[in-house]
């Protein structure tokens, strides 16, 4: 297996020398400064990581997978604009730097740049990565309504949310897989393995994010503590504890999301609190680990040398300790 430390920097100078400056300078300086605060680029890691896994060559998998690293920073910078996001990774999201019609319009032309890029693949296998790609592409924007349809509506339950984040979250890494498997060859059977494999690591990894939001090192996990908490987002957290809480205790948090008077330093901290006298960190924890070892275990069926999939199951456990 190729290490993952040389994938990452294929990803990283393959990115590095395809910068896009063309004119309208306008349109595309903001498709530049988006990509450049791409984060770890773990989904075309993924797609190489998969190529390399069936015996493929991972030269031929580097154009489609920077195409869905492209689509998938397309998506962040419109989820930007619907969530009012000011900041992304620490600095201004493209909409907050110039405006929304350069943030969609720059979206948009990612979007076309990012078809441009799979549309590279082996013309023998195009129409199975296309069709793989379409069913991603549109299973995402299902799930982006679903977490838009949750912010108004009070009956979500866990179930629902569960298949939002399968939707929204989970099969982009489930496509990074499977996508690598169809240019190595793979057998349509192990392609499927991979792919339920990569469902499973994606739910896993929201599940994470959710639970950093929370309880996680802000210094590691990059992010302000307790963003969800102040936008009331329907996480996993968020509904375990209506799940469970009962009497003063579910009292207590409703009038923490719902009194503008409570300010939100006050606001994370008490809901943290309550978070842990219900022991949602713990119950967060147990649902990661529980769709880690369901990836696990899949990936385990699959039919190469187990020795070949230690490599993958490494970086998998990497994923889920961001906070460790």
């Amino acid at each position: 297996m190729i290490p993952y430390q040389t994938l990452r920097q294929r990803i990283t100078s393959a990115f590095e020398s395809s910068t896009f400056l063309f004119p309208p300078e306008q349109l595309y300086i903001p498709i530049n400064y988006a990509l450049e605060q791409s984060g770890k680029r773990i989904r075309p890691i993924l797609v190489l990581m998969a190529t390399d896994l069936f015996g493929g060559d991972v030269e031929q998998a580097l154009f489609p997978a920077m195409g869905l690293e492209i689509f998938h920073n397309f998506t962040l910078l419109h989820d930007d604009i619907m969530d009012q996001a000011p900041l992304r990774r620490g600095r201004p999201t493209v909409h907050s730097q110039w405006d929304i019609n350069t943030a969609i319009l720059s979206g948009d032309t990612m979007f076309v740049i990012a078809y441009e890029y799979v549309a590279k693949t082996d013309p023998v296998l195009l129409p199975r990565v296309l069709d793989l790609f379409n069913d991603t592409a549109r299973k995402v924007c299902e799930g982006q309504q679903y977490d838009m349809n949750f912010e108004t509506m009070e009956a979500v339950t866990i179930d629902d949310y569960m298949l939002m984040i399968r939707l929204k979250t989970a099969v982009l890494i489930a496509c990074s897989l499977k996508l690598g498997a169809i240019i190595a060859g793979a057998s349509a059977t192990d392609a499927e393995i991979i792919y339920e494999a990569g469902i499973e690591l994606g739910l896993a990894f929201q599940l994470q994010d959710d639970y950093l939001d929370a309880f996680g090192d802000v210094t590691v996990f990059g992010k302000t503590i307790g963003g969800d908490i102040i936008t009331n987002k329907k996480t996993f957290l968020y509904l375990k504890a209506v799940e469970i809480a009962r009497g003063s205790d579910l009292e207590l948090f409703r009038r923490l999301l719902h009194d503008p008077g409570v300010a939100q330093t006050e606001k994370v901290e008490r809901v943290i609190n309550l978070y842990r006298k219900l022991k949602i960190d713990d119950l967060t924890s147990t649902e990661v680990e529980y769709h880690h070892n369901r990836a696990v275990g899949i990936l385990k069926t699959l039919s190469v040398d187990p020795f070949r999939t230690s490599e993958l199951i490494l970086i998998m456990n990497k994923m889920l300790a961001r906070d460790r």
